[in-house]
């Protein structure tokens, strides 16, 4: 079944058009990697779905049109956003950030502690005093808080310190393995990608130029559509 479809959707920032006709399609239970250089249009792919922007064209969840909808309702429809640069509640301990997006449902404070222990130790935490990696596991878990059908993680390792890239990458593993949790990734590391995809879309200039499974993702089309 088809969890959400983007068919030929276009966008724009003001009179700037950024989207030419994106094509995506995330099945239940399946984790699909959006690729492509910076600036082809992932992140705004990412705002579309979330409905931060407006877009015309076929966009729909659960077989939910989702054009008309402000974001909140796309969130409470089961959209989850690990959004590019954290963005977590700085004044707010690691359990507040955490129940404020809560959700019933399978993903409580224990299960995300379970998941990413350093939470749980630092659960008195003001999010400030977190590190940059800690604040992206705390990113991840109020996601995972409100109980999504659909996980968007947007540059969940940039930037990070190898250890912690790693701990992030176990992190997604498991949940695909464990939960089966429809994730649509978004991240520069085609290796990591590659282990962990089912399928790929490819955006070049805010178009999809490729689809297909990820075992199908040849050096060839990685250094022609992603490589820098």
């Amino acid at each position: 079944m088809s969890l959400l479809e983007l068919h030929a959707v276009t966008a724009s920032y003001g009179a700037s058009q950024a989207l030419f006709g994106v094509d995506l399609t995330l099945r239940e239970g399946e984790v699909v990697a959006l690729m492509g250089r910076n600036g082809m249009g992932k992140s705004t792919t990412v705002k579309v779905i979330c409905r931060m922007i407006p877009s015309e064209g076929g966009l729909t969840f659960l077989d939910h049109p989702l054009h008309r909808l402000p974001s909140h309702k796309a969130a409470r429809l089961g959209i989850g956003l690990v959004p590019e640069g954290r963005r977590c509640f700085a004044d707010l301990t690691v359990r507040e950030n955490l129940i404020a997006a809560a959700r019933p449902g399978h993903w409580t404070f224990d299960r995300v502690a379970d998941l990413f222990g350093r939470l749980g130790e630092r659960r008195h935490q003001r999010a400030a005093s977190l590190s940059g990696g800690e604040q992206q596991m705390l990113a991840i878990g109020r996601a995972l808080m409100t109980n999504p059908r659909l996980l968007i993680l947007d540059e969940a390792t940039e930037g990070l310190a190898p250890i912690i890239r790693q701990e992030i990458w176990a992190a997604i593993r498991t949940l695909k393995q464990e939960t089966g949790l429809s994730i649509l990734l978004i991240d520069k590391s085609v290796k990591e990608l590659s282990q962990i995809s089912d399928r790929a879309a490819i955006l070049e200039r805010g178009k999809t130029v490729w689809s297909d499974r990820i075992d199908a993702l040849t050096p060839e089309i990685t250094e022609r559509y992603v490589g820098v």
